[in-house]
């Protein structure tokens, strides 16, 4: 009896052992309960795998004219109908999924790498840093945001360069402030106290002992501004001041189609309800990510 007593202890005190569970795993978990999260998840994997992948699917090239068959609506030889021009809309549409979500994420990681590090700086640091860097930031937080990307590309012309340019620099305050809370509220933390006190230096202390803390804010704010800034460079194209014809971007096929759009629906239809889709996506992920990363959140 003692020694099967030993035996169930022994068992017992391996199963703890077993069920302690890593920061990733409990994320893991957290996030499989988030179904709608991951419902957008799959849908913007399969716009990452479209977009390397559309050239190859589209039944059309991007602007083969055909003048038989101008402003159709979908049939089975063009699924989305064709455009004032008689191309294909599936295939423009298709095609065009990697440069919208191009724009999206490369201004938002500039914004990130370069916000991220704004904010580490102000918050570690303070005085006179901290001053200048939270007065730019309250300076662009003055304009809402599609006002300043469009003064941006404005004085730096138009452009799918400087549209990317534009949306980064209006991203960027969101970083900084988010990053420069949160290190104001490890700095002193006995962690990093412990770091200084062991001969640390200031960057070992703000790469490797602050920014992680500050990992889970970033990449829920940066899957939540993909969204958004995919939302304002179509808003630029669509003013005339981010992609030019003939690129397929969406938000310049809104633009052409709007003329068209009381008569020939579909032209404005397929555009816009794939933007629609894309914002809604990153916006849900983002909210997941949050519930799943916030250790306040429990089950």
């Amino acid at each position: 009896m003692a020694k099967e007593k030993k035996v169930n202890q022994a068992e017992e005190t391996l199963n703890e052992k077993t069920d302690i569970s890593t920061p990733l795993s409990e994320f893991v978990r957290k996030f499989k309960k988030q179904k709608t999260a991951i419902v957008a998840l799959v849908f913007i994997l399969f716009l990452v795998v479209l977009s390397f992948t559309a050239k190859f699917i589209a039944p059309y090239g991007i602007n083969d004219y055909d003048y038989n068959a101008i402003m159709q609506a979908p049939t089975g030889a063009h699924w989305f109908g064709t455009d004032e021009f008689g191309r294909d809309l599936f295939s423009r549409i298709i095609c065009g999924t990697g440069i919208s979500l191009s724009v999206g994420l490369f201004s938002v990681s500039i914004a990130a790498v370069i916000g991220s590090f704004l904010g580490l700086l102000g918050g570690y640091y303070g005085g006179m840093i901290d001053a200048v860097i939270m007065r730019i930031c309250d300076a662009l937080f003055a304009f809402p945001g599609i006002i300043l990307a469009i003064a941006i590309v404005a004085i730096l012309g138009s452009g799918m360069t400087n549209v990317i340019i534009a949306v980064a620099v209006f991203n960027i305050p969101k970083f900084a402030r988010l990053v420069r809370g949160n290190t104001l509220a490890t700095k002193n933390s006995v962690f990093v106290q412990a770091a200084k006190n062991i001969g640390a230096d200031d960057k070992r202390i703000l790469f490797y002992h602050i920014l992680p803390s500050a990992i889970p804010d970033i990449i829920v704010q940066y899957s939540m501004s993909i969204g958004s800034s995919i939302l304002t460079a179509s808003s630029l194209s669509f003013l005339g001041m981010g992609a030019q014809p003939p690129t397929p971007e969406w938000g310049l096929l809104l633009s052409n189609g709007r003329t068209y759009m009381m008569n020939s629906w579909h032209i404005t239809l397929f555009p816009g309800l794939a933007i629609f889709l894309t914002v809604l996506s990153f916006n849900l992920l983002g909210d997941g990510l949050r519930d799943a990363l916030d250790p306040k959140l429990t089950d």
